[in-house]
């Protein structure tokens, strides 16, 4: 089985809520530093809409061998967070099929309030670095066993 010395890893992360997203990186940066693994660069870029694309560019380098994405939808009175929820996950699923490579789902649902994502943050980012390793070694072995 793989191990996580010398995997490198991108953060996305979203501008807005800095309370909480920047607890969420330091989050992820201490989990990954724990497993061995090292957090290669760190895009913050608006929202949650926007992370595919950042996504998309650290996912082409090969210095990066998966992301973690990690961000908050507000429960809002429209479906606008639920509709952006979607396409965004979607788009983020697409890209690991293109790539390759994982990605380590770090965004906090739209249904929960303030407090609950408070409460959720610490879990959602070191979980979403754990499932990027977790990955990362389950492809590995995949391709090491097609060789």
């Amino acid at each position: 089985m793989s191990t996580n010395s010398n995997i490198r890893i991108g953060i996305v992360a979203a501008k807005w809520h800095t309370e909480l997203i920047d607890t969420m990186i330091k989050t992820a940066t201490a989990e990954a530093t724990a497993a061995g693994a090292e957090i290669a660069e760190c895009v913050r870029v608006p929202g949650s809409y926007e992370m595919p694309l950042a996504a998309d560019v650290l996912l082409e380098k090969n210095e990066i061998d998966a992301v973690v994405v990690l961000s908050c939808i507000f429960r809002g009175e429209t479906l606008h967070g639920e509709v952006m929820g979607h396409v965004v996950h979607h788009a983020l699923v697409n890209l690991q099929l293109v790539h390759r490579k994982p990605i380590g789902m770090g965004i906090i649902g739209r249904g929960a309030s303030k407090e609950q994502m408070m409460a959720r943050k610490d879990e959602y980012a070191g979980d979403a670095v754990k499932v990027a390793l977790d990955m990362h070694a389950v492809l590995a072995d995949a391709r090491d066993e097609n060789r």
